[in-house]
């Protein structure tokens, strides 16, 4: 009898298999993106090379080094620039983050000097918190709720 396929095997395309290994954020200044995502945050500088004008930046967690990268794009693109500030005016982050406990982040990264827009707030599901990154976006920190 032949074994059963697992729900992924079954509905996986033969030869494909797609994952999400890089994402970006929009930074208005990218050093200081990079200290903050690093220092404040505690990512790991991943990639980081020029050419000419372009820098390429990367970081990612420490925890994860060959997970998902987040690239810090240096913002030149006035229609992103101007998505960029209606999204923080509006109050709704750019980027959202997972932790096993949103509290303890808070009170670590608050200690760092970040400035918060919103402390650990229970909502629907999960416990999350909001950050200024200094660089032009909100930062949403979520731990999901045990059920």
């Amino acid at each position: 009898m032949k074994a059963a396929h697992t729900p992924r095997e079954r509905y996986k395309p033969k030869g494909l298999l797609m994952k999400i290994k890089l994402t970006s954020v929009y930074v208005d200044d990218q050093e200081k993106a990079l200290r903050f995502y690093t220092g404040m945050l505690g990512f790991t500088k991943k990639a980081d090379f020029s050419n000419g004008p372009f820098r390429w930046l990367t970081v990612a967690s420490p925890d994860e080094q060959d997970g998902t990268e987040l690239q810090l794009v240096l913002n030149t693109n006035s229609a992103a620039k101007a998505y960029q500030q209606a999204m923080f005016q509006q109050g709704q982050p750019a980027i959202m983050f997972f932790t096993d406990d949103v509290k303890s982040d808070y009170e670590r990264i608050k200690a760092r000097g970040a400035e918060f827009a919103m402390p650990p707030t229970e909502v629907t599901g999960s416990t999350i918190a909001k950050l200024n990154d200094t660089c032009g976006n909100l930062i949403q920190i979520t731990q999901l709720a045990r059920w």
